[in-house]
C-alpha cells in the first residue's frame, strides 16, 4: 500500500485535497482525521504539518508527500522534488527600510536577517558568499526591524502591500520561487509502479485544468486553416458531416486561449463552436 503524506492545514491543505479528489482518491471528511485508508486505490494518507512532511518522507516511513518547495529546502531533509503541482505559489525576497542597505546582495554583509525560513536564507547567503547573521522567528517578521532585532527580513512576498504598509522595500533579486510539489526520499527507485500511477493521475488533473475540449463544424476548404488554430496534442479528430462539404472537428486547446481561438475560428466560417471542461485525462 502506497503511504502518502498530505498537508493537514494552511494554504497547501485545501488545494492538495481538491487535487487528490479530482485524481480519484478518497479524502478525509473531518479535519480531525489524521489518517485514512483508500482501499480501492491501495493508498494510505497521513495528514501532517506541512513543515514536517519532508522529514517523514526522508525517514522512509512514508513513500511520498505533498508539501511546499520552500518547506522542502528549508528542512534540509534527504528528500527531493519529483512533480510541481502549480498551486500555493510564492516568492521569497529580502526586505528592509529604505536606506538601510543598497540593492546589491553584497550589502547584506554584516547585517542580521530575521526569517521563518532559516534553512533557505542561510543556504542562499552561503551560496553567494555573504557573511550575515540569521535569526529564526515564527510568524510575522516585519516587526523585528522596528524592534531592532534585525536590519533585514526574508519572507514571502506576493503583492508587496504588507511590506509597504510596514515601511519596507524589497532588496535584490528573489531568493527563490516556491509552489506545492510532490516529494520522495532521495535515491528512491523512481520506477515504482504505484508511485508512477499516482504521478500520472496528478499530471492528468494538471492537464485537465489547463486544457478544454473544443468542438466545431467547418467547411472542408477551410479545414487546414482551422486545424492550424487547433492542432490538438497529437492531432485533431475530423469527421464528415451529413451536409456535404462540412466536417466536425474536435481538439484539446489551452483554456487560457480558448476565447481567442473561438473568435478566429468564427472568422474562418466555423460554426457550432463549443468548449467543454476536461475532468481527467491520460497522455
Amino acid at each position: 500500500m502506497l503511504r502518502i503524506a498530505v498537508p493537514n492545514k494552511g494554504s497547501l491543505s485545501g488545494p492538495a485535497a481538491e487535487m487528490l479528489h479530482e485524481a480519484g482518491y478518497q479524502q478525509r471528511r473531518e479535519s480531525k482525521e489524521l489518517r485514512i485508508v483508500d482501499p480501492e486505490n491501495d493508498v494510505e494518507f497521513f495528514y501532517l504539518r506541512p513543515r514536517d512532511i519532508a522529514i517523514y518522507v526522508a525517514s522512509g516511513q512514508l513513500d511520498i508527500g505533498i508539501t511546499g518547495r520552500d518547506l522542502l529546502i528549508d528542512s534540509g531533509a534527504n528528500a527531493e522534488e519529483i512533480l510541481p503541482l502549480g498551486f500555493a505559489r510564492s516568492t521569497f525576497r529580502f526586505a528592509t527600510r529604505p536606506g538601510i542597505v543598497g540593492h546589491d546582495l553584497a550589502d547584506l554583509s554584516g547585517k542580521t536577517v530575521a526569517t521563518s525560513y532559516e534553512g533557505i536564507v542561510a543556504k542562499h547567503l552561503a551560496d553567494h558568499g555573504i557573511d550575515a547573521s540569521v535569526v529564526h522567528l515564527d510568524g510575522a517578521v516585519e516587526t523585528s526591524i522596528q524592534l531592532g532585532v534585525a536590519q533585514v527580513i526574508a519572507d514571502v512576498v506576493e503583492t508587496g502591500t504588507s511590506l509597504r504598509n510596514a515601511g519596507l522595500e524589497v532588496v535584490g533579486e528573489p531568493i527563490m520561487k516556491s509552489e506545492a510539489v510532490v516529494i520522495r526520499r532521495t535515491g528512491t527507485d523512481g520506477e515504482d509502479p504505484k508511485v508512477q500511477q499516482f504521478l500520472r493521475r496528478l499530471q492528468g488533473v494538471l492537464v485537465a485544468r489547463t486544457y478544454v475540449m473544443m468542438d466545431y463544424d467547418c467547411r472542408v476548404e477551410q479545414l487546414e486553416n482551422a486545424v492550424a488554430l487547433t492542432p490538438g496534442l497529437e492531432s485533431p479528430t475530423v469527421s464528415p458531416l451529413h451536409n456535404e462539404g462540412w466536417v466536425a472537428v474536435r481538439a484539446m486547446v489551452p483554456a487560457k486561449e480558448a476565447q481567442r481561438i473561438m473568435d478566429d475560428l468564427y472568422d474562418l466560417g466555423a460554426r457550432a463552436i463549443l468548449t467543454t471542461a476536461i475532468h481527467a485525462c491520460r497522455l
